[in-house]
């Protein structure tokens, strides 16, 4: 290939071009194309469409970048070359799986079109071989009447989610619990060996996965893995025997490679803790949806909420609160919209921002939507109408000052913050979560309608309405409460975990 030719065909204002489109994939296609054309073909479109993501910009090119690299994969792989193979799916997930894609930015092609967007994966020679499902030797046994369940939880590094519901089996008179944090752990690091073994099917690094994860598996009856990260892909590269393996997805694993890299087939149970999420992996990740998939189930986050029950401070009902700031997903700058449509009529409303503060330093993307963020802060911050708490140990304490709990997030798997705002007796004012919104599982399929709004003067007009006189605030607010006692407190939760640990 004339390095004219290869110049013009990459070039950023060509490969948005329709002609562009036809010339790429007439190049990637070409039977005949020999490989070091084809290395320098998908070199330089993963260097122009890198270039475009490590500025913020969602680049033209990464279609064609994911498509040249997914063609050397399947090259290599035809030739056994399954170093080489595992090289090039590391590029193609540094690609697609890109932070500026799905995390810090207030969309992502991924949400748009899940199925679309994975279809080259998929459809490649390694796609369906890193999706090639290995099976087990023996179907997972009932545990034995005689003795306690022994569930083994599995983590890597994350407990948050964890400790209500460890607490219940660590006392339970018919379960016996041991915890393995495989954080730090060099064996469950990095996804070169992970990808090495999966494409060639054995290799030392799993044996030497099978000789440190078989006696905790020959021990347990349930294995229960929280989040669908690395950790869950190494477990799924032995056979579990007769031992069950539940994976539980949270949101952040959603928009990661390992979804799409994990053993399904060795897996019994796939839980979600809301069905947007559930909707959104069965679209993206067709092994799924295949005989012999895992049951999928949703079952919600562990939270005692009782404890959030308490007298609200005086000045609470014209105070807005958002738990949880940390990332761009979170979009605080959308609750600072509504504050100001509230206060061009009533300068009485505020917000306190809860939890530690958005960091703007991952990438580009990041830097930009926290430099205006950071803006719109010095605007209103200055007048007291916006406070910032950072991180605290006593959120039920926090939230007695709060009187209308938001969710301004573009996307969540539950949001918890939420909940246990409602369950403080705070009004709750729900962004219909643009990732899922309009779609069969979305925001409107978790909490009641009256609470979703899809813009800040819906969700201003929603307080106003609330918030206008004592009465109809402490009755919104109780009614929350009642709502979130009854669908999501532990006491009525913990039947699902005890089905699904204890079978």
């Amino acid at each position: 290939m004339k390095r004219s030719v290869l110049r013009h065909a990459t070039s950023r204002r060509f490969l948005g071009s329709a002609p562009g489109r036809a010339l790429w994939r007439g190049l990637l296609t070409a039977p005949g194309l020999p490989l070091g054309p084809r290395a320098s073909l998908a070199a330089r479109l993963g260097a122009i469409a890198t270039a475009d993501l490590q500025t913020g910009r969602r680049p033209d090119g990464l279609a064609p970048a994911v498509t040249a690299e997914l063609a050397l994969a399947d090259a290599a792989l035809r030739r056994g070359d399954t170093d080489a193979t595992a090289d090039a799916v590391h590029r193609v997930a540094a690609l697609m799986f890109h932070r500026a894609l799905h995390f810090d930015a207030l969309t992502s092609p991924a949400a748009e079109d899940p199925a679309g967007f994975f279809r080259p994966l998929h459809r490649s020679s390694t796609g369906q071989a890193l999706a090639a499902p290995h099976g087990r030797s023996t179907p997972a046994a009932t545990p034995p009447a005689d003795r306690p369940t022994r569930v083994l939880f599995l983590t890597r590094g994350n407990q948050n989610f964890l400790g209500t519901i460890r607490a219940r089996y660590e006392r339970h008179p018919d379960a016996e619990i041991r915890s393995l944090d495989v954080a730090g752990d060099d064996r469950a690091c990095g996804d070169l060996p992970v990808l090495r073994h999966v494409l060639a099917g054995r290799s030392s690094y799993g044996d030497r996965i099978e000789q440190w994860l078989r006696p905790h598996l020959d021990w347990a009856d349930t294995v229960f893995v929280d989040w669908c990260g690395v950790h869950a892909a190494v477990l799924s590269l032995i056979d579990p025997g007769s031992t069950r393996v539940v994976v539980r997805l949270h949101s952040f694993e959603a928009f990661t490679l390992w979804p799409h890299v994990v053993d399904w087939s060795r897996v019994d149970d796939l839980v979600f803790v809301s069905e947007p999420l559930r909707a959104f992996l069965l679209a993206a990740v067709p092994r799924l949806r295949a005989p012999g998939a895992p049951r999928t189930r949703v079952v919600t986050n562990a939270v005692d909420l009782t404890r959030y029950a308490r007298p609200k401070a005086a000045g609470a009902r014209r105070t807005l609160g958002l738990v949880g700031i940390g990332a761009i997903a979170k979009d605080p700058r959308w609750a600072l919209a509504v504050l100001r449509e509230l206060r061009r009529r009533d300068e009485r409303y505020r917000l306190l921002l809860i939890g530690e503060e958005l960091n703007g330093k991952p990438s580009a993307a990041a830097g930009r939507y926290f430099h205006d963020y950071s803006r719109d802060l010095a605007e209103l911050e200055p007048s007291g109408a916006v406070r910032r708490i950072g991180q605290t140990d006593d959120v039920p304490g926090v939230l007695t000052e709060v009187g209308v709990i938001l969710s301004s997030s573009v996307r969540e798997s539950f949001h918890l913050g939420l909940i246990e705002g409602a369950a403080s007796h705070a009004v709750p004012v729900v962004r219909d979560w643009p990732f899922f919104a309009g779609r069969r599982a979305s925001a409107r399929s978790i909490f009641p309608a009256e609470w979703i709004v899809d813009t800040p003067a819906r969700a201003a007009a929603r307080i106003r309405e609330l918030t206008g006189t004592e009465q109809a605030w402490r009755a919104a607010g109780g009614a929350a409460a009642a709502h979130a006692l009854a669908c999501w407190d532990w006491s009525h939760v913990q039947s699902d975990y005890d089905r699904l640990l204890l079978p």
